[in-house]
C-alpha cells in the first residue's frame, strides 16, 4: 500500500480522500498512546520526532530538496515546538482538551495572517474569533487540578505554534511541506534529548513509541503530503475533522478517561467554528485546516 502511494504519479481524486482520512485516523490516535507511554513528557516528543525524521528519510530519499529558508526553518521551529507542547499537554490535561485547544490554529492563523501576511481579517472571521475563543474559555470551567490547569495553556499554545507554521507552509507557496516537517522533528529531537536518560523506556514504551514515530507521525505525514495535492480544499479539511472527533474517543473507550461537561460545551463550540470557518475559507484560501500532531 504505502509502496504504491509514495512511487504513483497521479492518485485517483477518491483514493486520496482515503489516504487522507487514513492519515487524519492515525493522528487521532495521538492522545491514546501518548497517555499509555509512563515516560517524561519531553522523552515521548523527542524519541517519537526521532523515529518520525529517519522515517521520513528513509521514505522520500532522493526526493526531498534541503535548501533553507526563512519560512522553512521558522516553520520548523514552530513544528517542534508544536509537538513538544502537544505531547505535554495531552500528559497533564485530557486528551480531549489538548486536540480541541489546538484545534483552534486556524483562527490564530487568521490574526496572525494579518500581521505577518498583511491579510485583512474579514468580519466573518472576527466573529468565528470571538466565538472560538469564548469556547476556549469553557475548558477552564471544569475543575482542574494545577498540572490540568497548565495542560491546558500548553494546549492552546500548541495551537499558536501551529498557526505559525501554517503560516510559514503559505509563504513558502508550493514548497513540501515534508522538508520543514523533517527539520521541525530533528529540531524536537535536539531540543528533548537531555530528558531522554531521565528513565529507561520499559518495552511496551517502545512498542508504543514505534507505532507513534513510524505510522502516527512519519508515515502519515508522508501519505497526508502525497494526497492532498489531488483533493479539493474543502474535502480535506472537513476529513480533517476525524483528529480531533476520534481523538477523546479512543482515550474513552480504552483508559475511561472522559472530559468535562464545560469542556465537552466548550469542544463542541471551537470544533464547529473552526470548521465553518475553514469551509469558507476554503474557497480562497488552500491548506489552513492543522494537521495532526
Amino acid at each position: 500500500m504505502f509502496k504504491a502511494i509514495f512511487e504513483a504519479k497521479e492518485i485517483h481524486p477518491n483514493r486520496a480522500l482515503l489516504y487522507i482520512a487514513f492519515s487524519a485516523t492515525l493522528w487521532s490516535t495521538s492522545g491514546l498512546f501518548i497517555k499509555l507511554i509512563g515516560l517524561n513528557p519531553l522523552a515521548i516528543a523527542g524519541l517519537r520526532s526521532a523515529i518520525a525524521a529517519a522515517v521520513i528519510l528513509l521514505v522520500m530519499r532522493g526526493k526531498l530538496n534541503f535548501t533553507l529558508s526563512f519560512p522553512k526553518v521558522s516553520g520548523a521551529i514552530a513544528y517542534a515546538l508544536t509537538m513538544i507542547l502537544f505531547v505535554s499537554a495531552t500528559k497533564m490535561t485530557t486528551a480531549a482538551n489538548a486536540i480541541l485547544l489546538q484545534y483552534n490554529a486556524p483562527v490564530f492563523t487568521a490574526l496572525l495572517g494579518a500581521w505577518l501576511l498583511k491579510e485583512k481579517v474579514k468580519r466573518f472571521d472576527w466573529t468565528i474569533i470571538a466565538v472560538v475563543i469564548g469556547g476556549m474559555f469553557l475548558f477552564f470551567f471544569d475543575r482542574l487540578s494545577l498540572s490540568g490547569f497548565w495542560g491546558n495553556i500548553m494546549a492552546v499554545g500548541s495551537g499558536i505554534t501551529m498557526s505559525y507554521f501554517i503560516i510559514c507552509m503559505r509563504m513558502q507557496k508550493n514548497a513540501s511541506p515534508l522538508e520543514t516537517v523533517l527539520i521541525g522533528n530533528l529540531i524536537t529531537m535536539i531540543i528533548c534529548l537531555p530528558f531522554y536518560f531521565q528513565q529507561a523506556p520499559a518495552v511496551i514504551d517502545w512498542i508504543v513509541l514505534l507505532y507513534l514515530g513510524v505510522l502516527q507521525i512519519g508515515l502519515s505525514f508522508v501519505i497526508y503530503s502525497t494526497a492532498i495535492k489531488y483533493v479539493a480544499a474543502l474535502e480535506a479539511i472537513l476529513i480533517q475533522t476525524i483528529d480531533p472527533l476520534l481523538n477523546p474517543i479512543w482515550v474513552w473507550l480504552i483508559i475511561g478517561e472522559a472530559p468535562g461537561k464545560w469542556a465537552i460545551v466548550g469542544g463542541a463550540i471551537v470544533l464547529t467554528a473552526v470548521t465553518l470557518r475553514n469551509i469558507y475559507s476554503s474557497k480562497t484560501v488552500v491548506g489552513e485546516a492543522p494537521i495532526g500532531s
